[in-house]
């Protein structure tokens, strides 16, 4: 039987040691911190979602705090003694934090009885599946989302900064770190080795999101899957030729995997534009890694090539305003062969092309991501045309073979800023 009171105290104790530790801000906010809708805190596990909580509860006063990603809470059965326990150690609080959420059976019926005994309920969890639709399926009340992803450029940057004067020059210094280390806060702030800790991390995920969660046998063709994918990050992925590499059994599981890989937050798929959702779903998939340090670090083998690091780095930054509900964004390909890297939809109307292109100056390379553009403008009747570059910044009128269009060359640091 599980002795809540020590347990529960012992995380008191570590929720007091969260206070001592220095936190690196966030752009988002928590709100409606003052009223009982239930707010919902999501993004990959070691993001930050923890600090950002308590950060923003710390103005509300006392607040109770139980974190579910903790062995000894693992198949509890008794919900009653476990809050009875909390009341008693914070002094019967009405705001509830709620770390890991989806570590505990049942979680929805639980969070719906406090919510109906008057609680103020705030739910942290590292599982892509507790966003929107699911939550509308579990949650008998309204609920508020806030997306906690690795920091942003600008957040990094904002930390990171020697000073309030900066220049061009390091903000791209600033880039060039950003997009090799990734936007994970705990080695920035502690001043840790990025490669041991994100291997570290990415084998945790693996283990407590993907094989425990899910019971699964075979965790070593796991994760040669998932070092796999990490290693082609913003290529096309084949089932088939993944069921070939990995040894597992079928395109099936392979589907069924990746899926795990992406509800743990490791990895996104990303569609190809149609106007018929149908051949949406069906449409190859483009991959992208949550976070470019897992790339330069748990990659088989990282060449050095910026490029990829450049197109999987912008893809997360419109992933993480996708998850915000400010746009939707695929890939798009006709059936000559020519590629949009991005196509943003906001509500019904396509309102931007985007190609990342590291570099430019290669007049062939320039010349196959202009065409991609000026074609998608012609298909997709998009004429906002933006090219995401290293350094090039200018505004063109380009024309080829009777499509005319104005494209906008913009550096990647500003275009995140």
């Amino acid at each position: 039987m599980t002795n809540f009171r020590d347990v529960l105290l012992m995380q008191k104790r570590e929720l007091e040691n969260f206070n001592q530790k220095q936190y690196a801000p966030r752009l988002a906010q928590l709100k409606e911190l003052d009223k009982d809708i239930i707010k919902v805190i999501i993004g990959p596990r070691r993001a930050g979602k923890t600090f950002f909580a308590i950060h923003e509860l710390k103005k509300t006063g006392n607040f109770g705090y139980v974190n579910f990603d903790d062995e000894s809470l693992v198949g509890i059965e008794n919900y009653n003694d476990l809050i009875e326990t909390l009341n008693s150690l914070y002094n019967n609080p009405k705001i509830l934090l709620l770390d890991e959420i989806q570590n505990l059976p049942k979680w929805e019926l639980f969070v719906n009885r406090l919510q109906r005994q008057g609680y103020n309920l705030v739910l942290t969890g590292s599982n892509s599946n507790l966003l929107s639709s699911e939550l509308a399926t579990h949650l008998t009340g309204r609920y508020l989302s806030t997306i906690i992803f690795p920091f942003s450029f600008k957040e990094y940057f904002n930390y990171s900064k020697s000073s309030e004067e900066t220049t061009t020059g390091e903000m791209k210094a600033k880039l060039h770190d950003y997009l090799i280390k990734g936007g994970y806060p705990e080695p920035l702030v502690k001043g840790l080795d990025y490669n041991e800790y994100l291997r570290t991390l990415h084998d945790a995920i693996l283990f407590k999101d993907v094989v425990k969660r899910h019971n699964i046998r075979s965790s070593g063709q796991l994760g040669d899957l998932s070092r796999f994918l990490v290693s082609n990050s913003t290529n096309f992925i084949s089932y088939n030729t993944l069921t070939r590499l990995t040894g597992l059994k079928s395109a099936g599981s392979i589907t069924k995997y990746t899926d795990f890989l992406e509800e743990a937050f490791l990895f996104f798929k990303l569609n190809a534009f149609s106007f018929k959702y149908k051949e949406q779903v069906k449409s190859n998939k483009k991959i992208y890694t949550i976070d470019n340090g897992f790339i330069t670090s748990r990659a088989f083998q990282y060449s050095g090539n910026i490029g990829p690091l450049y197109d999987n780095l912008a893809a997360v930054e419109l992933k993480r305003r996708e998850l915000m509900g400010e746009l939707e964004f695929y890939y798009y390909k006709d059936a000559l062969g020519y590629e949009v890297d991005f196509v943003v939809k906001r509500g019904l109307e396509i309102t931007e092309l985007i190609q990342v292109c590291y570099n430019v100056n290669d007049e062939k390379t320039r010349n196959r991501e202009v065409r991609g553009l000026l074609h998608g403008y012609k298909d997709l009747h998009c004429s906002n045309l933006t090219v995401i570059t290293a350094d090039y910044e200018n505004t063109e009128t380009i024309e080829w073979y009777g499509i005319k269009g104005e494209i906008k060359f913009v550096p990647l640091w500003k275009w995140l800023l």
